[in-house]
């Protein structure tokens, strides 16, 4: 695969630096993909999970609220994302005090993309309530490296850290995943942005099958948040079951480098490849 069709649609042709970053801002509501944002399946999308960090940076920025946590980030995914230039607007659906619904979409060339949802909650003192009976996944710096890339193709997949938990076999494995780019170039962001931006690999983990066998891309991704992650390594304990008709879902559990986190789901969409 050429370098050229490697980039296609991305900022990152033949002889242009790729910035630290997985978009460049263009103005206030328009933005243009990186090779680091790549898809897997084709050279010319992007991956969700750069996108998924781009949506929720989008609303932090346009919609900041310090007296709020976001719960729950409802992706779907309406079409192919394209790589390139694409535009992310953003509203409040549920104005409130206590509870807030916020809605982001992005498009390319008018067409939507991507709609995400999130609802936020008013911060409260909990502290003697809290509990859970997860257990953490083992600390980072004991979980060996781990590299994607001999099982998926794309700039996305190439650009991120990974540390082995279980090791894979068809259906199960749990890892640690970062994504150590900038959402944004130039732009800070939220810990809880920068975890989104790693959580829909999720579905490339564990697969039962391999890649060039089957496409099996997510419809969606539902992400439930107990509180702001405090890095940008996530966690990922995850289940992949396929079903007899053409169905399947992506579960994982989520942590981070204080815990259990919340979960993520995806439901699949399993187009087996013809074969010779």
């Amino acid at each position: 695969m050429t370098q050229t069709a490697r980039t296609a649609g991305h900022l990152g042709l033949d002889g242009e630096e790729v910035p630290d970053a997985y978009f460049v801002r263009l103005d206030a509501t328009r933005f243009r993909s990186t090779l680091h944002s790549q898809g897997a399946w084709n050279d010319h999308e992007q991956h969700m999970g750069a996108a998924s960090g781009l949506l929720a940076h989008a609303l932090e920025t346009n919609h900041p609220r310090e007296d709020m946590v976001a719960v729950r980030f409802s992706y779907d995914i309406l079409g192919l994302i394209p790589g390139g230039e694409v535009e992310v607007t953003t509203r409040v659906l549920r104005p409130g005090r206590t509870i807030e619904l916020l809605e982001a979409v992005m498009s390319h060339g008018g067409r939507s993309c991507i709609r995400l949802s999130t609802w936020r909650l008013a911060r409260g003192e909990t502290a003697a309530l809290a509990g859970t009976h997860r257990e953490p996944l083992p600390p980072v710096a004991q979980a060996p490296a781990a590299d994607m890339r001999s099982r998926w193709p794309g700039g996305y997949i190439a650009s991120l850290e990974g540390r082995s938990v279980v090791g894979h076999r068809p259906g199960r494995a749990a890892m640690w995943l970062r994504a150590p780019h900038a959402v944004v170039a130039g732009e800070e962001s939220s810990a809880t942005a920068r975890f989104l931006t790693a959580v829909d690999a999720a579905n490339g983990i564990a697969v039962r099958v391999a890649p060039h066998e089957a496409a099996f891309p997510n419809v969606d991704l539902g992400v439930h948040l107990l509180r702001e992650p405090v890095s940008g390594w996530v966690g990922l304990d995850t289940d992949v079951t396929f079903t007899a008709q053409g169905t399947g879902l992506t579960s994982s559990a989520l942590h981070d480098e204080a815990g259990y986190l919340g979960q993520v789901a995806q439901a699949l969409t399993v187009r087996p490849f013809p074969t010779a």
